[in-house]
């Protein structure tokens, strides 16, 4: 596998996100939008889970979720979230971190509308993260959701879910080696707010 260079990356974190997301969707790889996101509470506490990588911009990295989970609740107290992107079959891993923001909720609606039917009745029966007593009640809240709001095709978007946008202050690009001397380029902010390169030691 060829060395990566500095001269060949984009100018800035998140463009150069979108061009390995392109090269993973052409070369098919399986779950390319896996996502790990690390949040920890007010007292320290990590937690870790994966979820969707639902969008990227030169702002940030999108992810959806019920408000009042266990990393809502975290983030609430404590805005600032790790992440980890790992694509076994390129060999590549995507790392940063940052603060995290909710998005507006027009564009939660916008998101949500897009969503399959199922995954909007699982949303709404769902209180994420809290105990259930067995799996038959958690489904029978499913069918109380499913005839509550019948045959309509506009299921609202709950006020207890939306979506949060992570603002890296640092992006590592990663590529695994057989010799384990990996190749490392981290982007990160200088004195000036301008984005450079450095390259790290494996």
């Amino acid at each position: 596998m060829a060395l990566i260079s500095v001269s060949d990356f984009a100018p800035s974190p998140m463009e150069q996100v979108e061009r390995w997301i392109d090269e993973a969707k052409v070369a098919q790889v399986g779950e390319w939008d896996s996502m790990m996101v690390a949040t920890a509470d007010q007292a320290g506490v990590p937690s870790a889970r994966m979820v969707l990588l639902r969008g990227v911009s030169k702002d940030g990295f999108r992810f959806y979720s019920n408000y009042t989970s266990r990393k809502a609740i975290e983030l609430a107290v404590n805005p600032m979230a790790a992440i980890v992107i790992y694509w076994r079959e390129q060999q590549r891993q995507i790392r940063a971190t940052g603060s995290v923001v909710k998005l507006s909720s027009e564009q939660s609606v916008d998101y949500w509308s897009r969503r399959p039917r199922e995954s909007q009745l699982s949303a709404w029966a769902s209180h994420q993260s809290t105990p259930v007593v067995d799996r038959e009640t958690l489904e029978a809240e499913v069918e109380k959701v499913r005839e509550r709001f019948g045959d309509r095709d506009d299921i609202p978007l709950p006020e207890f879910w939306g979506g949060y946008l992570i603002i890296p202050n640092e992006v590592e690009f990663w590529v695994h080696r057989d010799d384990r001397l990996h190749d490392r380029l981290v982007y990160r902010k200088n004195s000036s707010f301008v984005w450079e390169i450095v390259r790290l030691q494996p």
